[in-house]
């Protein structure tokens, strides 16, 4: 995943609410949102070449989400034997564990991925950890948060753009699927001046500025929606796009939230 905001408990109805992009080479084999049947438990695209996910929810209403940190001009990126990242939103939400034990456990391990920001959340906490922020791991409060390939509200043009109207949405009521895929389908690039650096082309990194990434090879391959209410069920949607940014399916369920005893 690339882009990812969510709104924690700021909605009356809704506990959770998150919507992001991913961003992917088109040829990477994936499978599409489902439960899985290896764990039955688990509501999430699938990542066919390394096995794990995303973005995804449980049927107890817990959720995680990663997305990849860009290396820093210099920094030495050989991951070569590193494990995946896609894995742990998959071991969080088989895990059982509360968001912020699972994230202490995590600092141990943390080196053998490669840079990763991730957010976790059971039905009282939503957790930050990333292995390039010091500060982390820590709660976040009840609010509007937003990632990208950066650390946690780094303020790069597309994730203030795509935070500010999900934040009007939020506030005009309409956290329909249409509006909030309408806010994920922007391909407006940031301005020479607005750009990142990080040690890409300066062609590529404006071409990757866009919320919604159009490209042959690599490009924005899915968006995804989720919504926890606190009346206790859960609503998932993931719509699949080409290399032309043309959907090319969609992937929608409603579920009950089950207790974890």
């Amino acid at each position: 995943m690339c882009l990812l905001v969510v709104a924690w408990q700021s909605h009356p109805r809704i506990r959770l609410l998150a919507a992001g992009n991913r961003d992917e080479f088109h040829h990477r084999p994936t499978a599409a949102a489902a439960f899985w049947p290896d764990r039955p438990d688990i509501l999430a695209g699938r990542d066919l070449e390394a096995g794990g996910t995303w973005m995804g929810s449980n049927r107890h209403g817990h959720f995680a989400a990663i997305t990849n940190v860009r290396p820093t001009p210099g920094e030495v990126t050989d991951k070569t034997g590193l494990r995946s990242r896609g894995e742990l939103p998959v071991r969080f939400l088989e895990s059982g564990r509360r968001a912020d034990e699972f994230c202490r456990q995590l600092e141990t391990a943390q080196d053998e991925y490669a840079g990763f920001n991730l957010l976790v959340a059971d039905r009282e906490q939503l957790c930050y950890f990333s292995n390039r922020d010091a500060d982390s791991p820590r709660l976040l409060q009840p609010g509007v948060h937003a990632l990208s390939n950066q650390r946690l509200e780094t303020p790069w043009p597309k994730l203030l753009r795509l935070k500010r109207r999900f934040e009007t949405a939020l506030q005009e009521g309409r956290v329909d699927a249409e509006r909030l895929l309408g806010l994920l389908y922007d391909q407006e690039m940031a301005g020479p001046g607005e750009l990142p650096d990080t040690g890409l082309d300066p062609a590529l990194e404006r071409r990757l500025s866009a919320a919604f990434v159009l490209g042959k090879d690599y490009g924005t391959r899915c968006s995804t929606l989720a919504w926890l209410y606190r009346s206790g069920y859960g609503r998932y949607l993931e719509r699949r796009f080409g290399p032309d940014g043309q959907a090319t399916g969609d992937s929608t369920f409603r579920f009950t939230l089950e207790s974890m005893e």
